[in-house]
């Protein structure tokens, strides 16, 4: 609707404006969807402007306003990181302009936001678009919609800071056959990473109510 997260000029289409001027932003919350998830593109200005850039703009907005950031992270930062990471573990450069600007832009929340919830997680949509599907990546990705409900609940927990957000370890190819018949079985290519698991005991403690 002409709102461009690299443009910061079209964030006032976010804000009530009466007579040029601009009253009041009606939104106590605004959840950050947008990256660019072309995660092996070379094309370093793209990822920059969208994942790290953009969200630095879109930071000082909500402070300016006063509005809660949740920001969409994700599992990528652990690649080549240790098994099951937990949110302290420290994560690792992912050989791609994808996780690098991504990692920077969590860094960029955590360090000058003033009321924030990021969430590390990989979704796919519903049912599994491809007829292949790697049986050797692991991960706690599930599908868009069992994704969208645990981050409801977080939300609706007053949650903030980082968390991992995902469900039980799975291979893509695990994942696929939950929702579509005749997904056949492949390797992943050399460049993807082998584990993108992480520790979600902070997920299951707020969802279970501990």
């Amino acid at each position: 609707h002409g709102f461009d997260i690299t443009d910061k000029t079209t964030y006032h289409l976010m804000t009530q404006v009466e007579f040029g001027t601009v009253q009041h932003c009606p939104y106590t919350t605004i959840i950050n969807c947008i990256a660019n998830t072309d995660t092996y593109d070379q094309d370093r200005e793209k990822h920059w402007d969208v994942n790290y850039k953009g969200v630095a703009d879109l930071v000082d907005f909500c402070n300016h306003w006063k509005i809660k950031l949740v920001h969409g992270s994700t599992d990528y930062l652990y690649s080549n990181s240790k098994s099951n990471a937990s949110e302290e573990c420290i994560p690792v450069h992912c050989e791609n302009w994808y996780g690098y600007t991504k990692l920077l832009s969590d860094g960029h929340v955590q360090l000058k936001s003033d009321n924030h919830l990021i969430v590390r997680c990989t979704h796919k949509s519903t049912p599994f678009a491809h007829d292949q599907a790697w049986i050797d990546q692991i991960g706690n990705f599930d599908y868009v919609d069992n994704i969208a409900e645990l981050l409801i609940q977080l939300i609706n927990n007053s949650c903030s800071g980082v968390y991992n957000v995902g469900t039980g370890i799975k291979s893509m190819f695990n994942l696929a056959t939950n929702t579509r018949t005749g997904v056949k079985p492949s390797l992943k290519p050399l460049h993807v990473p082998a584990n993108v698991t992480m520790n979600i005991t902070k997920l299951t403690n707020i969802i279970n109510n501990k």
